[in-house]
């Protein structure tokens, strides 16, 4: 099964799931595909949405999914990573109204400097990107967050 999530940003990313509807037609991914869409307003009948889901039923689709495939925000690549899963990150891009700025590009390239992601930048290579994912094998996944904890606790401290 292939999990997608979008977020819950209040702009929509239908350019992802239609490069998902056009792989699923040509017959190149056959897994089941359930998107977590947010805001993103779109209709498939090979795919099965959902607007927002519980955290429960989030977590359960995490866990059952063979691949990710998200936007390149941090809270749901790091979440992703947390369930051990393989990771396909597509930036969301100011051009196309997806977001304010081109932020999540350098998100996603940190994530995989580090060997943590597959990022999809060209839409046109989302099947290379799946295919690439089956022998992906990502570095284990080592957060900064108590480094960035002692940091801001000796700000405050000052």
């Amino acid at each position: 099964m292939i999990f997608v999530t979008l977020g819950t940003q209040d702009k929509p990313f239908t350019r992802l799931l239609e490069a998902l509807e056009k792989e699923i037609e040509k017959g190149n991914i056959k897994d089941e595909v359930i998107v977590q869409a947010g805001s993103t307003k779109y209709k498939s009948k090979k795919m099965q949405l959902f607007d927002l889901i519980s955290q429960e039923t989030f977590s359960d689709y995490m866990q059952k999914a063979d691949i990710i495939i998200t936007h390149g925000g941090v809270g749901s690549i790091v979440t992703a990573l947390n369930f051990e899963k393989k990771v396909i990150a597509a930036p969301r891009l100011a051009q196309f109204g997806e977001h304010v700025n081109d932020h999540q590009l350098q998100i996603i390239k940190c994530f995989e400097q580090k060997n943590y992601i597959l990022p999809l930048y060209d839409f046109e290579k989302l099947n290379e990107v799946i295919e690439k994912s089956k022998t992906f094998i990502p570095s284990k996944f080592i957060s900064n967050r108590d480094n960035f904890l002692k940091f801001i606790e000796r700000l405050i401290e000052e």
